[in-house]
């Protein structure tokens, strides 16, 4: 089980309260790591609502203002594709989606 932290305007989206827990293939031989790639469309694919305000539709890349973080280090810029890590697998630590501020 992945915990996921989303802030919260998209958990008032998509109707949750508290972390959403989602369940995401563990590695095992032969099969793909879990990345952020795969908790990502996990994620989308059980509230849709949630699809296009984390990714953009169509490339895929992360919005703008959108960031991530687990076992306190920021995976904002790590390849969707590289393996998250083993503590959030393991459901220890969660996956945190954090919507960044900006003004001036």
């Amino acid at each position: 089980m992945i915990r996921v932290v989303l802030p919260a305007h998209l958990k008032n989206l998509a109707h949750v309260s508290g972390e959403v827990r989602i369940e995401a293939a563990g590695p095992v031989e032969g099969a793909a790591p879990v990345t952020q790639r795969l908790v990502l469309d996990t994620l989308e694919a059980q509230y849709p609502m949630l699809l296009g305000t984390i990714r953009d539709r169509h490339s895929g890349k992360r919005r703008p203002f959108i960031r991530f973080y687990a076992c306190e280090e920021d995976l904002s810029n790590d390849s969707p594709d590289a393996p998250l890590p083993e503590r959030v697998i393991a459901g220890e630590e969660p996956f945190i989606i954090l919507g960044a501020m900006a003004g001036g």
